[in-house]
């Protein structure tokens, strides 16, 4: 049989199917990192952060260091993708791959953008350093041992395919990077900057710091993406552990090993919000996550419901 039969189909696309899902709903919820986040709004943060009479440089930094380490992270993500989409052998898993690699291009490119027309116009009003977003400062050890380490599960895909192999590159990546540390953040910015939200803004941290619409926006965007890749994660690693035999120990393992990382990025500074809150939120994150792809019988939420469960605080120790 050549690549372009198969007598096991009579079409070639399911998109009743769980991939193939996830990518229709990517193509009916596309959005334009620039047609969508207008320049009024960017405007708009630009304006309230040089008003703010009471700037100070170390805070200012501290929300630039969040800008910073998303933007590396995405365009990591956007580049560690590919080992994946080349060993998928089913065209859904492929095409929701793909997407996805696109939608994290997207998202590399707004926190460019908001660099180039927000954060630097800002620190060249106030008289701060003009730093790079590339800048040493701005990147703890964690970070890097983080992305190491997820670059190289997903390349070993290439030397060993294995159902083992796979769990392993979908924790570092779906699971870990894109569902707990990136949502974690995201739930940073958006009660740290936005209006209505949960107060988990740090004992030091000034009640009159200027809310941004235009980076929530851009945020929401972002999450709602998310949404489909981490439930597209989960359910490759619930189906490697039903179908493939892989053991749920490896799971386990895998994400508490990449926790320590998380904790320190998302902890490393309390100019604006509280590490201890992010940690918890974190940790609640992660835990039921793994609750639910160890369960052959649970049911993987839909990208709604991923992404509203990214709203709701972690619940506070008793």
């Amino acid at each position: 049989m050549s690549r372009y039969t198969d007598d096991g189909r009579s079409l070639r696309l399911d998109p009743e199917g769980r991939a193939g899902g996830y990518f229709t709903h990517a193509v009916y919820n596309h959005w334009d990192p620039y047609e969508d986040i207008p320049e009024s709004m960017l405007e708009t943060d630009r304006q309230r952060l040089m008003d703010d009479e009471n700037a100070t440089e170390a805070e200012f930094d501290a929300l630039r260091q969040t800008i910073a380490l998303f933007g590396a992270g995405e365009e990591a993500v956007t580049e560690d993708l590919a080992p994946l989409s080349m060993v998928l052998d089913d065209i859904n898993d492929q095409m929701f791959v793909s997407s996805q690699i696109y939608e994290e291009a997207k998202h590399t490119q707004f926190f460019d953008r908001y660099w180039r027309e927000v954060i630097d116009p800002v620190a060249e009003h106030h008289g701060f350093e003009v730093t790079a977003p590339t800048d040493d400062r701005y990147f703890m050890p964690g970070y890097a041992k983080l992305f190491d380490g997820t670059e190289a599960a997903m390349h070993r895909l290439l030397e060993e395919d294995t159902p083992e192999n796979r769990v392993e590159a979908y924790c570092h990546y779906h699971l870990v990077v894109e569902s707990v540390l990136a949502q974690t953040g995201y739930y940073g910015i958006t009660s740290s900057v936005g209006e209505g939200g949960p107060d988990i803004r740090a004992d030091s941290a000034r009640d009159d710091f200027p809310n941004l619409p235009g980076l929530v926006e851009g945020v929401g965007h972002i999450r709602s993406d998310e949404g489909r890749h981490v439930g597209f994660g989960m359910h490759k690693v619930q189906q490697h552990i039903a179908e493939d035999g892989v053991d749920p120990a490896t799971v386990q393992e895998t994400l508490q090993s990449l926790m320590p990382y998380v904790a320190e990025i998302v902890s490393d500074t309390d100019d604006l919000v509280d590490p201890v809150a992010l940690v918890e939120y974190a940790r609640d994150k992660l835990s039921r996550r793994v609750e639910i792809i160890t369960d052959a019988s649970a049911e993987i939420p839909d990208v709604e419901t991923l992404v509203e469960l990214d709203d709701s605080p972690a619940p506070a120790d008793d």
